[in-house]
């Protein structure tokens, strides 16, 4: 009995990976507005049906494509951090803004996190499921330069926000501009200028 219960969860795990997935990529090439649950059903492999036992309805199913992604951002900020061994907490800071600018330039990335997920979701939401992800990894880096005395003491959160409107402002400016590759040094420079003011003089 426990080894069938066992093995209908690995299923419908299996069916909900395959099917936020699928969303992931549809969502992220046409937006939102554009994929229908029958296409994601389609796509995934399974049943509208089965979709909708894993999800009750095509927002439910955007959110989860949204969490997988903002997941995946974090896993591809931390490896930058990781990589680049700073032994200083504002240069490690750096290190992850900039990792965030370029994997916020992607098209599916600039689709579903900084287009539609505030749409669809709503604001507060949106960014309840960011400061879980993304934004918690600046909040936790800030506090850490705190504690190091690299930037003065003060509220980590509001800055944490500050510092990510610039992250993504910058993300849409390069994914709008007719020339990115042409832009992108000058607004990294920004984003570094930006970090290197917190420094405590």
């Amino acid at each position: 009995m426990n080894a069938d219960r066992r093995t209908q969860a690995e299923r419908s795990a299996a069916t909900r990976g395959a099917v936020i997935r699928a969303a992931r990529e549809l969502f992220g090439q046409y937006g939102y507005g554009a994929v229908s649950t029958v296409a994601v059903a389609a796509a995934a492999g399974v049943s509208r049906g089965a979709l909708y036992h894993q999800f009750g309805e095509k927002r439910d199913l955007f959110e989860a494509a949204f969490e997988d992604l903002e997941r995946d951002l974090v896993r591809v900020i931390g490896t930058a951090v990781a990589q680049a061994r700073a032994a200083d907490p504002l240069a490690s800071l750096t290190v992850g803004c900039l990792a965030w600018l370029d994997a916020s330039t992607a098209p599916d990335v600039r689709r579903i996190a900084l287009l539609d997920a505030p749409a669809v979701l709503g604001w507060s939401r949106w960014r309840e499921i960011e400061l879980r992800h993304t934004i918690g990894l600046v909040e936790n880096a800030l506090a850490g330069a705190i504690a190091a005395g690299r930037v003065r003491t003060q509220p980590v959160r509001p800055l944490a926000l500050i510092i990510v409107g610039a992250l993504d402002e910058a993300a849409q400016c390069l994914a709008n501009t007719t020339d990115p590759a042409a832009e992108t040094p000058a607004i990294r420079a920004v984003i570094e200028q930006l970090i290197a003011g917190l420094a405590v003089e």
